[in-house]
């Protein structure tokens, strides 16, 4: 990878695993980071997650960038199979940033952490010249205990995908609170902690990850190339929320590939996945959970992403390759 940096890098596409597979892993090479989870599995029973916030605009319907830099750490651990408890808060602020406005954030910070049973235990603060961020930038890292790990060497055809909701709704909620095309929806980020996912790991899961940037699409892709099995998803069956559907519809947008911040895809055993649908359905973050697909060994080849469309046809799915909407997180 050659040439200045493009915002592509960061939108959790091909761009970005490029960049880490060309110079994060090979520049620090060594076995916990090469498994590349969402939080990585420490000795003594330990998981350990990083992330950055730089959304644009900090203040969203249905969350903040500081409920936002919660939740997005806390996830990252519980789909990792941790139990969350302690994040470090890390503020990088513009010169001349409201006061109001920071202390509105970190109010939202702290009821975030409440409801996701996490306490915040170290941070740091910088003020950067004005002009040299935009407003606010937050780091958040977290710490958990392990309760369970991925095992992808368990999959096996027949396995079933499940997505706890609509998906999309905070790329939908970002465009819309931007005024960039001047219309209006009522949606919200779906940002929320995912801890309620947690008793999963006693259930047989197999792999979970939150969809996040790059969305749904990407995800899967590459949950298959790690697989010796194509997987096979059903266009009519991947729940999507009426403001989503139809702000995709008006921008051409693809759903499939846009961000959520309080949803999850679970990669359970058949004979689980209604028992787990009736767990998920119980809890509010869960209500529009469903199976949208299946582990294949006989449609497609190893490693490919499908996708049985409306009509009934298959079209492969690839990783995201562009920007959609930058800064979304």
């Amino acid at each position: 990878m050659k040439g200045p940096i493009s915002l592509e890098m960061g939108s959790g596409g091909e761009l970005m695993r490029e960049f880490i597979s060309q110079h994060i892993l090979t520049t620090f090479a060594n076995p916990i980071l090469k498994e590349l989870l969402d939080a990585s599995h420490l000795p003594y029973g330990l998981a350990f997650t990083t992330d950055s916030y730089v959304i644009d605009p900090i203040f969203f319907p249905g969350g903040d960038i500081g409920s936002l830099s919660v939740n997005g750490t806390v996830n990252d651990l519980v789909v990792s199979g941790a139990k969350p408890e302690f994040i470090s808060l890390a503020l990088i602020i513009e010169e001349g940033f409201s006061y109001d406005d920071l202390e509105r954030i970190l109010q939202s910070i702290k009821l975030a952490a409440i409801e996701a049973g996490v306490q915040v235990v170290t941070g740091d603060t910088k003020v950067v010249r004005r002009g040299q961020a935009d407003k606010i930038y937050i780091n958040t890292s977290g710490i958990g205990r392990l309760i369970g790990r991925p095992e992808l060497s368990k999959v096996v055809p027949g396995d079933n995908l499940i997505v706890t909701g609509p998906v999309g709704d905070h790329s939908v909620a970002i465009l819309v609170a931007r005024g960039d095309f001047g219309f209006e929806a009522p949606v919200k980020s779906d940002c929320a902690p995912l801890n309620f996912l947690l008793p999963l790991w006693q259930r047989e899961v197999k792999w979970m990850r939150d969809i996040t940037r790059g969305g749904l699409a990407t995800i899967l892709c590459e949950l298959a190339e790690k697989l010796p099995y194509s997987i096979l998803i059903e266009e009519k069956k991947i729940p999507l929320s009426p403001p989503v559907q139809a702000v995709s519809e008006f921008l051409g947008f693809d759903p499939l590939y846009l961000a959520c911040e309080g949803r999850a895809v679970i990669l359970a055993p058949a004979h689980r996945s209604q028992e787990i649908l009736t767990y998920l359905h119980q809890h509010p973050l869960g209500q529009g959970a469903t199976i949208i697909g299946t582990i294949e060994n006989r449609v497609g080849r190893p490693g490919e992403l499908l996708l049985r469309t409306k009509t009934g046809g298959l079209r492969l799915l690839e990783p995201l390759t562009t920007e959609l909407l930058p800064r979304i997180c």
